[in-house]
């Protein structure tokens, strides 16, 4: 091996070392869920933050619908439009919630834009954010930080949003609590991937999601 080589292979693996160091400090392993019924809806606690679940339209149905996602993922983008007409179609009738598992390792946006949705939700703008992130996806999953973050603040003006009070929410404590504590429930289930729905605690799968017929005919036979 050259020195060349060698500095080249030493920078690469400080920066792994590095990565797996943040990762670790900021991962959801340590938040504990063994206790938590991870299908039933989540309301305020120390360990999301005091941020609950949050439910589009009816809040007591016995019907529960959970969607893991990721802000920056192509497939959740591609889907979200198709999903928010269930959710409204089934306003009624079932609890819709939208949980944050940003697939960090090869998407880095998406905890930034996870943040950036549960700053909107504490000024009561959640869906709205959550669903110009999908719109716009492609504006902003490939900016750098300060880009970013300029774009996500454009946002947060368009809803017309206190801008500071938002900064300051975005990269707060509570707010990373909440997404680790949601990530911790997909984990606990061992979810691989997003997006991932789960209908009163058992995984959709992939075919029957994909398809809007099949996708409604499965929720109706749990009303």
């Amino acid at each position: 091996m050259t020195k060349r080589t060698w500095i080249i292979f030493t920078i690469i693996m400080v920066g792994l070392l590095g990565a797996l160091i943040y990762s670790s400090k900021n991962s959801s392993s340590n938040i504990n869920v063994s206790q938590i019924d991870v299908s039933k809806i989540q309301g305020a606690s120390v360990e999301n933050g005091q941020i609950a679940d949050h439910v589009y339209a009816k809040a007591d149905s016995t019907v529960v619908l959970i969607e893991y996602g990721d802000f920056q993922c192509p497939a959740c983008g591609s889907e979200n439009s198709k999903i928010m007409k269930i959710a409204e179609d089934y306003k009624d009738k079932i609890s819709f919630i939208f949980r944050n598992y940003p697939l960090t390792l090869i998407h880095s946006n998406a905890k930034a834009a996870a943040g950036a949705a549960e700053a909107a939700g504490l000024q009561g703008k959640y869906w709205e954010m959550h669903d110009l992130l999908y719109k716009n996806q492609n504006d902003w999953q490939s900016l750098n930080s300060d880009e970013r973050s300029k774009k996500f603040i454009s946002y947060a003006e368009e809803l017309k949003l206190d801008t500071e009070k938002f900064k300051a929410d975005t990269n707060s404590d509570a707010i990373t609590k909440k997404i680790n504590f949601d990530t911790a429930q997909g984990k606990k289930i061992n979810i691989s991937g997003t997006p991932t729905f789960v209908l009163n605690g058992d995984i959709i799968p992939n075919e029957t999601w994909s398809n809007d017929t099949e996708f409604r005919k499965l929720i109706d036979s749990k009303l």
